[in-house]
């Protein structure tokens, strides 16, 4: 195992701590291994979180305009629902606080005993859980859809529409119509490292690829030869229209690269998942390409598309800085 890191089971930690010291705006809840905005407005509270390994989802997203808390557990493992319930107080301004989960049973289960926690202290508390990965219906760690790279616009859509003032409900309703028209799938070129295990999840060959492998290596729908990126967009658009109708509508798109595939290899793809969409009739408004969330160090990618309307179009261009995306 080569990583930059010092103690294996304290990386989390680490991984808080400078991004808190890089950026002034946030802190970090070493306790409870939370990130927060040190000034948080008198609107709806947004939290977030799930296990680490997925940089810079979800403590990325921390910042005006998107979440107000992230809830960080270990590697690929759920935060405690004591934590949860910490970032819950936190954010708490006498305007409800709404819980992005994504659908995994273990950070269901966490943040749904942190949201009872929460009530029996008098905190109006929501919840919307994301399910945008189209690849399987059950897996390993989920009952239906998995929640992947479609949780970075779920998070910008809520945050607009708290920032603007909105009420829990209201935010609640138009984060479900995003979650309702956003799909996503994935493929992996190689495996992960998580640092305390020291060694690659799972095997799979120099010229293989998995077809619609999850962000914590679980199998995916068929394993194949490597293919062009052309052909691997093919694949993912035809898996993603299949589930949805996309066609004569406007979309935001992002490609996701998994931590280990280059800038050089993800514009490549964007390049041709724009002609594809084009010939299928679905026009991009708005395109994000990079590492929105990632699967440690594992080679791969992902694409996510969300059917916008005018309102979802006005939450998307409403301003916000956080660490990794700013507009």
């Amino acid at each position: 195992m080569k990583k930059i890191i010092n103690d294996p089971t304290k990386v989390v930690n680490d991984t808080l701590a400078g991004l808190a010291y890089s950026n002034p705006s946030l802190e970090y809840l070493k306790e409870y291994n939370v990130i927060l905005k040190r000034e948080i407005k008198h609107k709806v509270g947004l939290v977030s979180g799930g296990g680490s390994g997925h940089e810079p989802a979800q403590a990325g997203y921390v910042g005006e305009g998107m979440l107000d808390a992230a809830v960080c557990g270990n590697v690929f493992a759920s935060p405690g629902p004591e934590a949860i319930y910490e970032g819950i107080k936190k954010v708490n301004r006498n305007k409800g606080v709404l819980l992005i989960v994504t659908n995994y049973s273990g950070d269901i289960m966490n943040f749904d005993m942190a949201k009872e926690l929460a009530e029996v202290e008098g905190v109006e508390v929501e919840t919307v859980i994301v399910n945008d990965d189209v690849a399987v219906e059950d897996s390993t760690f989920t009952t239906g859809r998995r929640g992947i790279a479609g949780t970075v616009l779920i998070h910008k859509i809520a945050g607009a529409k708290a920032e603007m003032g909105f009420s829990l409900s209201q935010v609640k309703s138009v984060t479900n119509k995003a979650i309702a028209n956003i799909r996503s799938f994935g493929i992996s070129l190689s495996s992960c490292i998580i640092p305390s295990v020291g060694k690659e999840i799972f095997d799979i060959g120099e010229d293989e690829m998995e077809i619609g492998m999850g962000v914590h290596g679980e199998p995916g729908v068929e394993r194949t030869k490597i293919k062009t990126s052309l052909e691997i967009a093919e694949i993912m658009i035809d898996r993603i229209l299949n589930d949805f109708d996309y066609s004569n509508s406007e979309v935001a798109l992002m490609i996701n690269g998994l931590g280990a595939t280059s800038v050089m290899e993800l514009n490549i793809l964007a390049k041709d998942v724009h002609e594809l969409l084009k010939t299928r009739k679905v026009a991009v408004y708005k395109a994000f390409v990079g590492n929105y969330m990632t699967s440690m160090e594992m080679r791969g990618c992902s694409i996510t598309l969300l059917k916008i309307d005018s309102e979802l179009k006005e939450l998307l261009d409403y301003p916000c800085n956080t660490t990794v995306i700013k507009i």
